[in-house]
């Protein structure tokens, strides 16, 4: 069967997105790893499927690359927001998305008709190891020592829906992730995998950092990753509580806000980069 798809990104997180209004593959992990093969597929860093919501105005589910599947993307949903806009699925500028860490209100920017930026609640920062998770005592685990291939880190976890482990760093360019990502991911502390962000402070409110995904591995940029990294950044004495924090990744810049309830906001950019149809297999939607 041909399958028609979207491709888009958020500062280069870039997924493909596939209409479910009316029908959802069957296979969706399995169709992610084909479609994500930059080399055979259409190349992504995974696969976003848009579906109806019985809680919600749409529901998001995503893949990564490898397949597996994840519970929220900070990038991903602003697209999606910009997608059911753009296609006239929505007339209205904010909406609700079910996702599987919950229920986001975004609210979208609209230039010339279209949809340029959008605001995402991503709800509370959860920072207990339990949640998160992370095998540890205690009831947070901020700035804690890690051994990861005999050297010793400092890392804060925290889960905005998906776990994340941030690291501070003096010098983030020139780290070796290929090698150094898996050993935080695959760390027997972290039973369900871990995000890694590796983060440099250029300043109260302005952070640089670099992320490798579990199941993706070195992206351009993931929002709720930069999420954590600003609620790090307050949760380490960097930066207050409700001051919006300008996180520059390989792809472009989010604007982060850890509010002093608790909850986190998000703003960036979404882009559609073109439309397709590839040739797969029609097991992959029986």
């Amino acid at each position: 069967m041909r399958l028609h798809f979207s491709k888009m990104h958020g500062i280069g997180n870039d997924y493909v997105y596939l209409n479910c209004m009316e029908r959802a593959p069957a296979h969706p992990g399995r169709l992610s790893v084909l479609l994500s093969n930059r080399h055979f597929g259409i190349g992504s860093d995974g696969l976003v499927l848009i579906l109806p919501s019985k809680k919600a105005d749409f529901q998001m589910r995503m893949f990564n690359a490898d397949g597996s599947e994840g519970r929220m993307c900070g990038n991903a949903s602003r697209c999606v927001a910009k997608y059911v806009y753009d296609t006239g699925l929505t007339q209205k500028t904010d909406i609700t998305l079910e996702t599987l860490s919950g229920i986001k209100p975004i609210t979208m920017q609209i230039e010339n008709g279209r949809v340029c930026r959008a605001q995402v609640d991503m709800g509370h920062a959860i920072l207990d190891p339990r949640e998160i998770p992370v095998l540890c005592s205690g009831d947070h685990f901020v700035r804690q020592p890690l051994e990861v291939y005999g050297r010793t880190y400092y890392v804060t976890c925290v889960s905005m829906g998906n776990p994340h482990a941030v690291v501070f760093c003096e010098d983030i360019k020139s780290l070796d992730l290929e090698k150094l990502g898996p050993g935080f991911e695959h760390h027997p502390l972290f039973p369900d995998r871990i995000n890694t962000e590796f983060a440099h402070i250029l300043g109260k409110t302005e952070v640089e950092m670099r992320v490798w995904e579990r199941g993706s591995g070195e992206t351009f940029a993931c929002g709720t990753g930069a999420c954590a990294v600003a609620v790090a950044c307050v949760l380490e004495g960097v930066s207050p509580y409700g001051a919006p924090i300008t996180v520059h990744l390989k792809g472009g810049d989010l604007h982060i806000t850890y509010q002093k309830d608790g909850n986190v906001i998000m703003e960036g950019p979404a882009s559609h980069v073109f439309d397709g149809e590839i040739e797969i297999e029609d097991s992959l939607y029986r």
